[in-house]
């Protein structure tokens, strides 16, 4: 039991002194990269070196044929479009008082135009159709581009 220890304590120390060695090296390599006095750093690990280079980007004010390929990269992307019928505001107390059967009214006129949004954005308004006895939307008028982007800020 006693000699375990010993070996143990031998090992411990001669981990020590390698270790005080490791860091002893590393400093003097580092003083002899600091005196050299070139200004350039010295690459302790060869493999860690890397090519770099500055990043050029190109001039945003030649973008004229750069658009259509920037247009085609957002073709995919998904969106949710929500039909409204319209609004209203209760109480909770009524909201809890819904039941099969109820009628709820809503702040749109029967026959008035419903609105169509893109992403909670109003882009469109329309009227109700039916299509192969699903409901569908006739666009009627669309949202100027001017007013879209009133509605982005």
């Amino acid at each position: 039991m006693e000699e375990t220890g010993h070996q143990e304590q031998a090992v411990a120390e001669e981990n020590s002194q390698s270790l005080d060695d490791m860091w002893g090296a590393a400093l003097a390599e580092q003083q002899a990269a600091d005196s050299s006095g070139s200004g350039e750093k010295t690459v302790l690990n060869p493999k860690a070196a890397v090519d770099a280079q500055p990043a050029e980007f190109k001039s945003l004010a030649d973008s004229s044929t750069g658009s259509v390929a920037n247009m085609e990269l957002i073709m995919d992307i998904p969106v949710t479009v929500t039909v409204e019928l319209g609004r209203s505001r209760i109480v909770i107390n009524d909201l809890l008082q819904l039941g099969q059967g109820s009628v709820l009214e809503i702040d749109k006129i029967a026959g008035e135009p419903m609105e169509v949004l893109v992403n909670g954005k109003l882009i469109a308004r329309g009227e109700v159709v039916v299509v192969n006895e699903k409901f569908g939307v006739r666009l009627t008028d669309i949202v100027s581009p001017m007013e879209r982007i009133k509605q982005l800020k």
